[in-house]
């Protein structure tokens, strides 16, 4: 049931995960002088305990072969996972202009949501927009966000992949 919601939930982005915007706030910090960059996932607002339809931001995806430098970010197209839960962009802007520049304009086309972040890196250095570059509202939210499950195995489960692999073969 959890993957039929989520691959059906509501298109409209209600909001972003307070542990996310830190996160990206860090980690452009972190990059700063060079801009940051990464694509953005989102939960059902309904499987993070909210009483409303929706999707959160919940996670900020770093893309292998991200170039950066002081004025812009380049992220390798095909490297991009095709996940049904990627809702749109983050990256920074190092000189602290929180407006969408002409090159940001022509990667806004790949999601509905695009948030970009400037010096100081503090809660209030940033703002969001839609495909089109337009600012969008974007709610800071409480919420505990989901564990991650990708790793989610032990050596147990290795010996027994294992096994079964055996198996098939013979």
């Amino acid at each position: 049931m959890g993957l039929f919601r989520s691959l059906f939930r509501s298109g409209e982005i209600i909001g972003i995960a307070a542990d996310t915007l830190e996160f990206a706030l860090s980690a452009s910090e972190e990059t700063h002088p060079d801009e940051y960059m990464g694509m953005l996932r989102g939960e059902d607002a309904r499987t993070l305990g909210l009483d409303r339809e929706g999707t959160v931001v919940t996670d900020v995806l770093v893309i292998p072969g991200t170039e950066s430098n002081p004025v812009s970010a380049t992220v390798k197209t095909n490297m991009i996972p095709n996940d049904v839960r990627g809702i749109g962009s983050i990256h920074s802007h190092p000189n602290g202009v929180l407006e969408p520049s002409d090159a940001d304009l022509r990667t806004f086309g790949r999601g509905s949501v695009h948030v970009i972040v400037g010096a100081p890196y503090r809660r209030d250095s940033w703002r969001a927009f839609d495909s089109r570059g337009e600012p969008r509202e974007l709610d800071v939210l409480d919420v505990a966000l989901p564990e991650e499950r990708f790793f989610d195995f032990d050596q147990q489960d290795i010996d027994r992949e294992l096994q079964e692999e055996g198996r098939r073969r013979w």
